[in-house]
């Protein structure tokens, strides 16, 4: 018997739960005085997301999707790009966001209903939020090609969930990233659960890694929680993809600590042990850890920042809160650059019901 293929995953890892070493780090690692920046830029990740879930339960924001659990992975991935490099977001990647310019009244303003917060200020070339499953990724695979095509030293990164890797489009994208050798990245953000349904009733793969390979892509398994793991995974990607070696998919082991939106209840499918068990393997917890043993963070500058974060995330939340409404019609300036015949009635159907035909 002749066998036609075979193929190993990598893990990588650094840090366990206990935030311990157990790997020694590469010396492309950044120095620690970075690390510590990265932490402190979780810390303020956390403290908005929180705030931004008390908004929507006060009824000041629209449904919200939290990102608590996600700070490393999130932070981690926009580290490591560079600002020529374009991201093509879902709807949770608000640390990569934050990391890249996006502003938080600007995050704000989307969950708030208002398509101004696509309109990011900074990384204008970066793609807008896409809440339809996965679409993102081919988008994402486009701008690969057109890098590509134009010779630019740039890469195209694209996150999707559990759930959104068993999607046709992010199939097609892994392909055409592959047939085509493109400057791509597929991130795919695996937090045990898509929305409900658990990652082992949605996919008979052994690792959502391996979805690369089909499509001729690097594969690798980073622990999502370790910030280690996360840099160390995006820097070997995005210099495969700079040096024109191809795109690689990178599984990111993770949680949603939270309920997938403030929409949802997670206690009608979710056991409370599993998200229990979950804390323990907390990506904060654990780097907070190794920063303690390394002398480098202590209760009081934690006490001190996390009051500097609840004091910038307040300035971000009085910006939304204070932007005006915009009028109803201004719905229809997002659809098209050139509204068809259809579209301009309707916008004139609206002027005309509230009195201002």
């Amino acid at each position: 018997m002749r066998v036609a293929a075979s193929f190993e995953i990598e893990y990588l890892q650094y840090l366990d739960q206990d935030g311990r070493m157990v790997a020694d780090l590469p010396g492309s690692m950044l120095p620690k005085d970075e690390i510590l920046a990265l932490f402190r830029q979780m810390l303020f990740l956390r403290a908005f997301d929180g705030k931004a879930v008390a908004l929507q339960r006060t009824g000041k924001l629209g449904t919200y999707a939290p990102c608590l659990g996600h700070e490393a992975t999130q932070i981690g991935i926009g580290a490591m790009m560079r600002p020529e490099d374009v991201l093509a977001p879902s709807y949770r990647e608000y640390g990569a966001q934050i990391m890249r310019g996006v502003r938080l009244r600007e995050i704000l303003l989307y969950w708030g209903g208002d398509e101004r917060g696509n309109d990011y200020q900074v990384a204008r070339h970066d793609f807008p939020w896409a809440v339809p499953i996965a679409t993102q990724c081919l988008h994402a695979a486009g701008a690969a090609l057109a890098f590509k095509l134009r010779g630019e030293k740039r890469v195209a990164v694209t996150c999707c969930g559990d759930g959104g890797s068993s999607k046709t489009d992010t199939y097609a994208a892994i392909n055409a990233a592959g047939a085509y050798t493109l400057p791509f990245v597929q991130c795919i953000i695996n937090n045990g659960w898509a929305i409900s349904v658990p990652r082992s009733a949605q996919t008979g793969a052994q690792t959502l890694a391996q979805k690369g390979l089909a499509g001729g892509l690097h594969c690798l398994q980073v622990d999502g929680n370790d910030l280690f793991a996360v840099l160390e995974g995006m820097r070997r990607a995005m210099e495969r993809a700079r040096g024109g070696e191809g795109g690689t998919v990178i599984e990111f082991m993770t949680y949603r600590l939270h309920d997938h939106t403030t929409a949802d209840d997670a206690r009608r499918y979710r056991d409370e042990a599993e998200v229990k068990d979950a804390w323990t393997r907390d990506p904060v917890t654990r780097l907070r850890t190794w920063l303690g043993a390394e002398g480098l963070w202590d209760e009081a500058q934690e006490k001190d920042w996390l009051a500097e974060c609840t004091r910038l995330v307040d300035v971000e939340i009085d910006a939304y809160l204070d932007t005006r409404t915009q009028p109803a019609e201004a719905m229809f300036d997002y659809l098209y650059a050139d509204p068809p015949p259809d579209i301009l009635e309707q916008r004139a159907q609206l002027l005309a019901l509230e009195g201002r035909a």
